[in-house]
């Protein structure tokens, strides 16, 4: 098995939001390529930990690029330098002995810093609890046929549905927007049919809750570039289309009652 030699961390410490922050530097004489990275981060919170000294504090959780918690800048890219990879399945190979290695949290103002290298996506629950959800009865499962839905109707749905809500589209928009990660989340649910009666309802709640807390879209496409699931930009414009349509119907329905 082979191993990095001489790797520099130059990781970001903050002790809180309002705290002031800095770089500090380790270096790890030795880790194998096949680690990922943030067994890497395990390896250098044991040797802090050794030395008396706080370890680093990260997000991560399933560490199989499921949970969306895993939120780093590294060298200046949301996950890091592999295109559809979350940072949990980052491996050390993608680096080279001797390499010098920046390690920071989200920048987006919507995620402001709890410490070190976690941040508080709060935010993006608050535009969940407005209207990413399907009112339903309760009752017994309905078999699967029993509401036929196109099959490319189903996958555009999927598609969408892989977003895991990790926030790398945000923190890589210069905008600090959310239209990818709310765009997606309103496209898994309109698509279906089981979807169409909030829909617009849904979706006029949901941009409104995101532009509370986000910046405005001007389709830079940094998101997607960022995005470990890749996300397409065509949910964007199914969103922004329904808003429009949501603004008119809306208002309709509130007109008759």
């Amino acid at each position: 098995m082979k191993a990095l030699k001489n790797i520099t961390l130059k990781v970001w410490r903050q002790k809180g939001p309002t705290a002031p922050g800095n770089f500090e530097t380790h270096v790890l004489p030795e880790i194998s390529e096949e680690a990922s990275f943030l067994e890497m981060l395990d390896v250098l919170n044991e040797r802090l930990i050794a030395d008396d000294k706080e370890a680093v504090v990260f997000d991560h959780d399933c560490r199989e690029g499921i949970c969306g918690t895993c939120s780093l800048m590294i060298n200046g890219v949301a996950h890091g330098p592999q295109r559809a990879t979350t940072t949990c399945q980052l491996h050390m190979r993608t680096f080279k002995s001797n390499d010098t290695i920046v390690i920071e949290p989200w920048r987006a103002a919507a995620f402001p810093i709890i410490k070190d290298l976690m941040v508080d996506r709060s935010s993006f629950d608050r535009i969940i609890e407005s209207g990413g959800f399907i009112t339903a009865i309760t009752g017994g499962a309905p078999d699967a046929n029993l509401i036929p839905v196109p099959k490319t109707v189903a996958d555009a749905a999927m598609d969408s549905a892989e977003c895991i809500g990790c926030g790398a589209c945000v923190a890589a928009c210069p905008n600090g927007a959310a239209s990818l990660f709310t765009g997606a989340k309103l496209a898994h649910l309109n698509l279906l049919p089981q979807g169409q009666a909030e829909r617009f309802k849904r979706t006029e709640s949901m941009v409104e809750k995101m532009d509370e807390y986000f910046g405005s879209c001007t389709n830079h496409g940094e998101c997607h570039a960022a995005c470990p699931k890749e996300i397409s930009l065509d949910v964007i414009a199914l969103m922004n289309k329904d808003y429009r349509q949501s603004k008119t119907k809306n208002r309709k329905q509130i007109s008759r009652t």
